[in-house]
C-alpha cells in the first residue's frame, strides 16, 4: 500500500529523480564520435563530484578533472565540457598539490569523505555523476606482482554506500583498470550490476586518434592480430590491452574471453617468435605507423639493461574461447607508443594504425574520456562495455602474475567473459567533427 503523505526523504528522492531526468532530458544524444563542443554547450552542465588520490601538475587527476574546471584545451582552444565540478575529495595531499588553489578558484568545496562530496552532507546524493581517479599517490605494494595498491574498489565501495543510505545511484567512472587484483574488479562490476549502477572505466587509449583512421567492421574474421606498447609492465601494459581488446572485440561473435595467458620475456621473446606464437610481420606493420619509421629487425629485447623488472621487454600471449590467438609486444627500447596491426580473412596485407597521443602538457586525449561519461550520464547507460575493462584487467593481473613464474602459462577460466562492442567512436573517427591536434 503506498502511502498518501510520503515522507520528506522520499519526497526528497523523488525530486532528485525529477530534475536529473529534466537534465537528461534537455541533454544530447552521443554521436559515434562522442559529443562535440557544439553540442555539449547546448545541454545544461551536469553536477559532478571526483574521488583523488593525489591532485598535482601532469597528474591522472590534473589530465582529467582539470579538464572540466578549465576546459579541454585540445587544438589550442578551450571547449567546455557539459559537467560542473561541485565538490571532491582529495585523500593524499602532495607536495606540488593544486586541489586547493583550483577549488579555491572555481568555487569547489572539497570534503572530508567520499559520502560528503556525494551528497554534500545531506541525505541525498547531490551530483548526476562520480569520477574515481585513483591514479598516482603513495600506496604501498602487493608483495607478488610488486603493483601499486590503488584504493579504486575502496572509493567505489564508499561511493556505493553513500548511494545506498540515500536510495539513490548515478553513474560512476572508473579511471584505468578496475583494481589491481581480480576479484577486487569483479566485485566492483558485479556490485554495479547489481545496484543498477552505470559503470564506465578503462583507459584513454581506444577514444584517441588513430593514424590512418581504421575502425574495423563488424563481423570481421580476424585470423590473427598484435599490438604494440611499451613502458612499465602494469601501468602501461593496460593501455596496451585496451587498445588490443577495442579493436578485437569488433570480430565476428564479438569478444568470446580468454581461456590462457602467456608472458615472454628475455630470450623468450624471440623464440615465441620464431615459434608462430606472434608474426613478425604484424610487428613491422604496427611498428611502421608510428613517427620514425624504426627497423622491426633493429629491435633486441635483450640489447638494453632495464634495472627495474616492470620496464623490461615482454609478450603477452592470449588464447581466446573462440580459437583466435593474439600478443601484446611491450617492446621497450624500440617503442615510445601504441600501435595495432591485423589480418583479415581473405586480405594480403595487414591493416595498421598508431593510437596517437597528445603530449606537451595539454594530453588532450583525455577530455574524450569526459565526453563519453557526460554521454554516459545523459544516456543513463555506459556508452561502451564495461566488459572490456573487465576483461583487459583480468588479462593484465594474469599476466603480472605470469611474470612472477618465470612467464609460466595461466590459465584463465575465470576470463570466459563474452561481450559485443558499442559503436562509440574515437576521436577522428569518420562520423566525428572532432580535430586532430596541432602537430
Amino acid at each position: 500500500m503506498h502511502s498518501q503523505n510520503p515522507s520528506p526523504h522520499l519526497q526528497g528522492r523523488r525530486e532528485f529523480v525529477r530534475r536529473t531526468a529534466a537534465v537528461l532530458a534537455g541533454g544530447v544524444a552521443a554521436s559515434a564520435g562522442g559529443l562535440t563542443a557544439e553540442h555539449a554547450g547546448q545541454a545544461e552542465p551536469l553536477p559532478v563530484t571526483a574521488l583523488v588520490t593525489a591532485y598535482y601538475p601532469v597528474s591522472h587527476a590534473d589530465v582529467i578533472v582539470s579538464k572540466i574546471l578549465e576546459g579541454y584545451q585540445r587544438n589550442n582552444d578551450v571547449p567546455r565540457p557539459g559537467l560542473k565540478l561541485v565538490s571532491m575529495y582529495v585523500e593524499q595531499d602532495h607536495e606540488h598539490d593544486i586541489s586547493r588553489s583550483l577549488a579555491e578558484k572555481h568555487g569547489v568545496r572539497l570534503c572530508r569523505s567520499i559520502d560528503e562530496a556525494i551528497t554534500l552532507g545531506t541525505n541525498r546524493v547531490q551530483v548526476a555523476g562520480v569520477l574515481g581517479v585513483a591514479e598516482h599517490g603513495s600506496y604501498p605494494l602487493t608483495p607478488d606482482t610488486r603493483q601499486k595498491m590503488y584504493p579504486r574498489r575502496r572509493f567505489f565501495d564508499e561511493a556505493v554506500a553513500a548511494f545506498d543510505r540515500c536510495g539513490q545511484v548515478v553513474p560512476y567512472f572508473n579511471d584505468k583498470h578496475l583494481a589491481y587484483r581480480w576479484a577486487d574488479a569483479r566485485a566492483m562490476v558485479e556490485t554495479a550490476r547489481d545496484r543498477k549502477i552505470p559503470l564506465l572505466a578503462g583507459s584513454s587509449l581506444p577514444l584517441t586518434w588513430r593514424l590512418p583512421v581504421l575502425e574495423l567492421p563488424r563481423d570481421c574474421e580476424i585470423e590473427e592480430a598484435l599490438t604494440i606498447g611499451y613502458g612499465p609492465l602494469e601501468d602501461y601494459g593496460f593501455h596496451a590491452l585496451e587498445v588490443h581488446e577495442c579493436m578485437l572485440e569488433r570480430r565476428r561473435g564479438g569478444e568470446a574471453g580468454v581461456t590462457s595467458v602467456e608472458v615472454a620475456l628475455g630470450r623468450q621473446i624471440r623464440a615465441t617468435e620464431r615459434a608462430g606464437r606472434w608474426s613478425s610481420e604484424l610487428f613491422a606493420a604496427a611498428l611502421q605507423t608510428m613517427p620514425g619509421r624504426k627497423d622491426p629487425n633493429a629491435w633486441d629485447p635483450l640489447a638494453a639493461e632495464f634495472d627495474n623488472p616492470r620496464y623490461q621487454p615482454a609478450a603477452y600471449l592470449l588464447e581466446h574461447s573462440d580459437g583466435l590467438r593474439s600478443a601484446v609486444i611491450m617492446a621497450a627500447g624500440i617503442s615510445g607508443g601504441f600501435a595495432f596491426a591485423c589480418r583479415l580473412r581473405g586480405e594480403h596485407q595487414p591493416r595498421a594504425c598508431w593510437f596517437k597521443l597528445q603530449d606537451w602538457g595539454v594530453f588532450g586525449h583525455f577530455s574524450y574520456l569526459l565526453e563519453a561519461f557526460e554521454a554516459t550520464i545523459r544516456r543513463g547507460h555506459a556508452v561502451y562495455p564495461i566488459e572490456r575493462t573487465l576483461l583487459t584487467t583480468g588479462i593484465l593481473d594474469r599476466c603480472l602474475r605470469s611474470v612472477v613464474v618465470s612467464g609460466d602459462r595461466q590459465e584463465t577460466p575465470e576470463l570466459a567473459i563474452a561481450y559485443q562492442p558499442s559503436d562509440w567512436g574515437f576521436a577522428n573517427h569518420p562520423r566525428s567533427k572532432l580535430m586532430l591536434p596541432h602537430d
